[in-house]
């Protein structure tokens, strides 16, 4: 999910009633339920690079132990900087250290989870298991659960004020049935998606509208619409795609939805060999390696030496105006697409990703 979504997840978490059983709940809760993400930073390094290790070590199982024992360090250290600590009101609890970090790990695990269920992918075993899971039932940014979520926090602040226009007493624990109620729609959500998503799929399998020989079927989400489900079916020989509407049992494909999987050119074997190859079919789940010719310039204007084939790394969940009609497989470069120029020793001469080239 979008950095966002992860931090007001972990804020509501600790608002939830986690703040009622230590200080700093909250605060820890939601430092460690962003904190996976800061494998951002290997992108410094390259697009490549960050791709690699995107959602790797620190979206794990073995790291969530921790990144809530640093997010524990980091809130004693907070603690111990304070110079004139505010004098505690009655009931209000004392830092219990092991509690925060029983919190802090509870809220890197929403992390994994949370990742978990939109189409990109986590590998939670990673690295005994480098094998990417996904769920595909939200998409990347959900604007549902946004807010639902600043919803959750923001309210409870504008009601305070109101308190405070009578006179009534401030509440030492403000906004806790609004994140309660947050958390429990993000569950109900998520329960929703997942039923139309798995109707979309058998629709579709039960349909005359894709050929016998289904190898491989999934269907990708719209951001806005539970009930629209952009459905990818992969044969031997090629994807079909098709869009369905679940609340009429509509299913939208013809043959222009069809598309061959590309030969194994001699430039398309040394692509996939390349680094850019290994990482991206490690991720993808329904690739398409494609040849696309000599001298070809791929979407940054970059332009090749002559005789350099250009090989073009695509990912067929992610081919879909997820914010357009949906009528048109490819009206634009995936911008998690990659290319790779190939020379005419059959050696790769250069790597690119999201418009930068990777040195």
């Amino acid at each position: 999910m979008d950095p966002v979504t992860h931090f007001l997840t972990g804020a509501n978490l600790g608002r939830a009633g986690f703040n009622r059983k230590t200080a700093y709940a909250t605060l820890a809760m939601t430092l460690a339920a962003e904190a996976p993400d800061l494998d951002i930073f290997w992108g410094f390094k390259g697009p490549l690079v960050g791709f690699e290790h995107h959602r790797g070590i620190t979206h794990t199982f073995i790291a969530a132990p921790v990144i809530a024992l640093v997010t524990t360090a980091v809130v004693w250290l907070i603690h111990k900087a304070r110079r004139k600590p505010q004098p505690s009101r009655p009931g209000l609890p004392l830092p219990r250290w092991t509690l925060i970090f029983v919190f802090a790990l509870i809220a890197s695990l929403s992390h994994i989870l949370l990742d978990y269920t939109n189409n990109y992918g986590v590998r939670p075993f990673f690295p005994f298991n480098p094998r990417w899971y996904e769920r595909s039932i939200v998409w990347i940014v959900d604007p549902y659960l946004l807010l639902a979520l600043i919803g959750a926090l923001v309210l409870p602040l504008i009601f305070g004020l109101t308190d405070r226009e009578i006179g009534a007493r401030r509440p030492l624990f403000r906004g806790r049935p609004w994140s309660i109620a947050a958390l429990t729609f993000m569950v109900l959500w998520w329960s929703l998606r997942n039923a139309e998503k798995a109707h979309a799929i058998e629709l579709v399998r039960n349909s005359s509208a894709v050929g016998e020989g289904i190898v491989r079927i999934d269907a990708e989400p719209y951001p806005f619409n539970p009930f629209r489900w952009h459905v990818v079916v992969e044969t031997h020989d090629y994807y079909q795609t098709a869009e369905v509407q679940t609340r009429q049992d509509d299913i939208q494909s013809d043959p222009s939805d069809i598309t061959y999987k590309p030969p194994v050119t001699p430039a398309v074997a040394a692509a996939k060999e390349s680094w850019l190859g290994h990482v991206y079919l490690d991720w993808s789940k329904f690739p398409l390696v494609t040849d696309l010719g000599k001298n070809a310039p791929i979407a940054d204007g970059s332009d090749p030496e002559p005789n350099w084939h250009t090989v073009e790394f695509d990912d067929m969940r992610f081919s879909y105006p997820a914010l357009g009609d949906g009528t048109s497989r490819n009206p634009g470069r995936n911008p998690l697409g990659g290319f790779a120029y190939v020379g005419p020793g059959d050696e790769v001469e250069g790597i690119f990703m999201g418009g930068r080239e990777q040195k």
